[in-house]
């Protein structure tokens, strides 16, 4: 079925990929203004619609720079508001999206803005900042970042991929060339010689491109709404794990998960889902009608910043329900490089260059 779709839709994606190699050749030849600034722009993105791993890269430089004064600027996907906003005691997933309100809460020592307008949020922001981290903005080119960082999914890599709608490819896969730093992301963490081979064999890099490789490592499991953490092997065999998402990719954590139990209840939901009340309900209803003694819920730390709304407080409260939280880490032969040049990247940028 998905592949007659593909044939369907097969023209359209032709038509879209000629406007958008038509748009990007406007910006490559300066017919269409793409702003620089004068102070360190690092651009996490990827080329796909969906998640590749952007905000645990994104945090991933938010740690290696520490000491510096940063600010996160996100277009906040899934938001119910617009314009420039400043993420406060106030934010909430609704006004500020999902993923900015996971890096505001996650660090209480950085800047987190949402504008839709790149150019005009870096404006506001250059001022008192050492650095800016945009969060998903590779095919915003109206703003010219000094360094790009274009994630590619491990296991999608290896996989034919077309262009919207056909596909989910924002852009033609040939749009890795802009970037600075080609990252393939959630791989095996023994990560075979013969894999990286293959994997790399996918693009024709320039001299000065970098290829990194990045697996998921996963952290405790936190309660929602105290101070509660657990292990994940506190789960075993015999417990009935009631899992919650709406991410672009859920496999990777299921997979894990069932490294400890086999017995998993998966409500799965589209990626930035808005949890309904009757969602909620659902999940609930499922978790009150099993007799076991050992059961959990779970979820991601991005899906845990919409649970948090005061509509679903009152059916969770009360129940074991934890955000499971994940960082990345690269290959041994890759990290110091990888860090490096972020770094050099930063220190060699002032605001008088």
């Amino acid at each position: 079925m998905i592949r007659y779709l593909r044939l369907l839709l097969f023209p359209f994606s032709i038509l879209y990929g000629m406007v958008i190699i038509f748009r990007n050749k406007l910006y490559d030849l300066g017919l269409l203004k793409s702003t620089q600034f004068n102070l360190p722009v690092i651009c996490v993105g990827n080329l796909v619609v969906g998640g590749s791993g952007k905000s645990p890269v994104t945090e991933y430089l938010v740690r290696l720079l520490d000491g510096h004064k940063i600010a996160i600027l996100s277009r906040g996907y899934g938001r119910q508001t617009k314009g420039f906003i400043l993420a406060d005691q106030t934010a909430t997933a609704q006004s500020i999206g999902d993923e900015p309100m996971q890096f505001y809460n996650k660090f209480p020592n950085i800047t987190v803005a949402v504008c839709e307008d790149r150019v005009k949020g870096i404006n506001l922001l250059k001022d008192n900042h050492d650095l800016i981290l945009l969060d998903d903005a590779y095919q915003h080119r109206s703003v010219k970042p000094g360094l790009s960082i274009l994630l590619f999914e491990y296991q999608k890599l290896q996989n034919p991929q077309f262009l919207l709608p056909a596909g989910n490819l924002r852009e033609s896969f040939y749009g890795y060339k802009r970037a600075d730093v080609l990252m393939v992301t959630k791989g095996p963490e023994e990560l075979k010689r013969t894999e990286r081979s293959k994997c790399s064999q996918k693009f024709n890099p320039k001299p000065n491109q970098l290829i990194a490789f990045s697996y998921i490592t996963y952290g405790n499991l936190k309660h929602l709404f105290s101070e509660e953490t657990k292990p994940c092997n506190a789960i075993h065999e015999n417990t009935e794990v009631f899992l919650i998402t709406g991410i672009a990719n859920p496999l990777p954590l299921v997979n894990h998960l069932k490294g400890y139990s086999a017995n998993i209840q998966h409500h799965d939901y589209p990626d930035h889902h808005r949890f309904s009340k009757q969602n909620i309900q659902n999940l609930v209803n499922a978790f009150n009608s099993t007799t076991g003694k050992e059961k959990i819920i779970i979820t991601t730390e991005k899906d845990a910043q919409r649970l948090l709304d005061i509509t679903f407080k009152e059916l969770l409260l009360n129940l074991p329900i934890f955000y499971l939280s994940i960082e990345i880490d690269l290959q041994k032969e890759d990290k110091v490089t990888f860090d490096q040049k972020i770094l050099n990247y930063v220190s060699s940028t002032t605001r008088n260059r």
